[in-house]
């Protein structure tokens, strides 16, 4: 007997409400794992330093190999999804991840450690790719947007809560029992991941290696995917610069320390609530209106902060800290408008890449700047750069349509 569509539909429902559920939960429980274990590391360089005797160059080096694993192997782990499931692989790369801390637990020395960290950066590269694309396949609409906001919020909140229960286990614990202890919650995690998550299939044929790039983002939009990416370098760039020229900029007003870190907490505070709220935002007005939003509150926030008296400068931090962080869960949430479905996932590696390997040498480049022109002057360069998106944002428009809930 055939079921009338309307009545397939309701007994579908109920399905895919549960499968969106799995899927969030999934993709937000990693999320919030994944970036833990990153920022897991600045609470244990000191540590290390102490253990093993290093001098900065060694811990810079330390952070190097997780971050920069981290970044360089976001690629492969599409093309391994695309092979093996992306089920298995995400669930094969938290285990990975927690296993790297595992490791570190029983270091005697430098090398070994090192190697522990390339393990747990290897791990933390499949995260990005495959949660975002699980979100992008179970959301439609404006309902993705929301989604890859709420999954984009999932991260600020494990890195506060992981470091954090470091500290506090450390105080009870060596701190090798400590960290192997949080690194075995990778294999639980791996577990519920691989039981838990949803197994979806592409709207469209798997590509193919013939095809054209052009065909890969769709031939009407072809230019789009590159564009936002550069939007997305951009603005990475842009907030590590900020975050690295901060401390200095609070200092020459007076700031102390203890100030200087709280300056820090406001900024990731309002960073963490950006995530979400410019995900709804976005939702309702269009990506291309928010980044315009979000974009030229970032560039004006940089450029007011520098003759701020201190206490003015900190009220602003949080707003700043808003729009700063907010833009990059429209740009994410992006992405599935921009390329076909079968190519989502391998988009998503490929834009992460870009973003986080932006993040990681800005920096670098900024600071020169920095050395050449001063660090009020180099920032002013900073905010101008951000109003390089807003023209590109209006090339992409024709491609980003409104999506209202």
């Amino acid at each position: 007997m055939t079921i009338p569509a309307d009545h397939a539909s309701e007994i579908n429902a109920p399905q895919r409400k549960d499968a969106e559920r799995r899927a969030l939960g999934v993709a937000c429980g990693a999320h919030a794992l994944h970036d833990g274990y990153t920022d897991l590391v600045y609470v244990m360089l000191p540590i290390w330093q102490s253990e093993f005797g290093l001098g900065f160059a060694a811990l810079g080096l330390m952070k190097t190999v997780f971050s920069g694993t981290l970044a360089g192997f976001q690629i492969p782990a599409g093309f391994l999804a695309e092979r093996f499931g992306a089920a298995a692989v995400l669930a094969l790369g938290t285990a990975l991840a927690g296993l790297g801390y595992v490791l570190a637990g029983f270091s005697d020395g430098v090398i070994f450690l090192i190697m522990a960290l390339f393990v747990g950066g290897l791990g933390a590269s499949t995260q990005h790719p495959l949660a975002s694309s699980l979100i992008a396949h179970a959301f439609a609409g404006a309902r993705s947007l929301k989604a890859l906001g709420t999954y984009n919020f999932a991260g600020d909140i494990g890195k506060m809560t992981l470091p954090a229960a470091a500290a506090l286990l450390i105080i009870v614990l060596p701190w090798r029992y400590a960290v192997m202890l949080l690194g075995g919650l990778g294999a639980v995690a791996a577990l519920a991941i691989f039981l838990i998550m949803p197994r979806v299939r592409d709207d469209q044929p798997a590509p193919r290696k013939n095809e054209s790039t052009a065909h890969a983002g769709g031939a009407a939009r072809a230019y789009s995917f590159p564009l936002l990416l550069s939007v997305g370098v951009i603005d990475s760039a842009t907030r590590m610069a900020f975050l690295t020229f901060l401390p200095f900029v609070l200092t020459a007003k007076g700031a102390s320390l203890q100030t200087v870190g709280l300056a820090l907490t406001l900024v990731f505070a309002g960073g963490a609530a950006g995530k979400l709220v410019c995900a709804f935002i976005g939702a309702r007005i269009g990506a291309v209106a928010t980044v315009w939003v979000t974009e030229t509150i970032t560039a004006v926030g940089i450029v007011a902060l520098l003759p701020l008296p201190l206490g003015a400068a900190l009220v602003l931090l949080p707003v700043v800290g808003v729009a700063l962080n907010g833009t990059s869960s429209v740009l994410y949430g992006s992405v599935p408008d921009l390329v076909e479905p079968a190519w989502r996932q391998r988009a998503f590696s490929i834009f992460y890449t870009g973003t986080i390997g932006a993040g990681a040498v800005s920096p670098a480049l900024y600071g020169l700047l920095g050395d050449a022109v001063g660090v009020p002057t180099a920032l002013v360069v900073v905010a101008a750069i951000v109003l390089v998106t807003l023209p590109i944002t209006l090339v992409l428009r024709p491609a980003l349509v409104v999506r209202t809930s």
